[in-house]
């Protein structure tokens, strides 16, 4: 049961890092063609100038630090979106590696269970924390390019569930 579980663990730590990445290259996509010029990497490693108005994954982690009484300095808020956004994706990848052994599940199910799963848990959520208003104040083309982002995320978890499990019994071999 140990070795099942360190198994579906490390399975789900590189699916979600696989996932995270594909949904970060759909958004990365996205503001190109809305006509942003940063590279990838100053995309995703963007300097955020303060907590107010810091990406969710941020604002999440502040609230999450002030919980527990800890402060956040603002020149730290780019630093805790990467945390809290990569963590969050990583999670999500170890939720649908455990998902999968069950019956009727599968890799790629999983991973679309996971992916709907964050996207409808972020609007359930975020809004009680005051970074998402409520979902009936967002409108459908919002939602839809919010949703088809995660759906990416999911297949992806999905698929690098199945092949990075795939490789793991071909090495028990």
């Amino acid at each position: 049961m140990r070795r099942l579980f360190r198994g579906a663990l490390r399975t789900g730590v590189l699916a979600g890092i696989a996932g995270t990445a594909a949904m970060d290259s759909v958004w990365y996509q996205r503001h190109r063609a809305e006509g942003g010029t940063a590279s990838f990497r100053d995309w995703e490693f963007q300097t955020v100038n303060g907590f107010e108005n810091a990406p969710a994954p941020a604002k999440v982690g502040q609230a999450l630090a002030r919980k527990v009484h800890i402060e956040i300095p603002d020149g730290k808020a780019g630093l805790t979106n990467n945390v809290v956004h990569w963590t969050t994706g990583i999670s999500w990848g170890v939720v649908a590696a455990m998902l999968r052994p069950l019956p009727r599940v599968g890799a790629i199910k999983s991973g679309l269970i996971v992916g709907v799963a964050s996207w409808s848990t972020s609007y359930a959520v975020l809004p009680k924390l005051g970074v998402y208003k409520p979902i009936t104040e967002y409108d459908a083309k919002t939602l839809w390019k919010d949703l088809s982002a995660h759906l990416v995320f999911g297949s992806v978890v999905g698929a690098a569930s199945l092949a990075f499990g795939g490789v793991r019994a071909m090495l028990r071999r």
